[in-house]
């Protein structure tokens, strides 16, 4: 599988989350095609079928990433 840019995925987690916030907060059943156009995004980037998989497994690449830079851990 191909693994997508950190950068490029956490840009896409970051806005398909405010998006979906943002319907949330106004009370919309629905989501708009931009959130449906970074969902399937998302799914494609991820290899997944259902947004919630891709978001799962977008937070676990992105984890993976963090660690293997070494962020989030204090140094020394």
């Amino acid at each position: 599988m191909l693994i997508p840019h950190p950068a490029v995925l956490r840009k896409l987690v970051e806005e398909y989350e405010s998006l979906r916030a943002e319907e949330a907060e106004t009370g919309r059943g629905w989501a708009t095609p931009r959130a449906q156009d970074l969902a399937y995004t998302l799914c494609v980037s991820t290899g997944t079928r259902d947004v919630r998989r891709a978001l799962e497994a977008a937070h676990r690449l992105l984890a993976a990433t963090s660690a293997d830079r070494g962020e989030g851990v204090p140094s020394a």
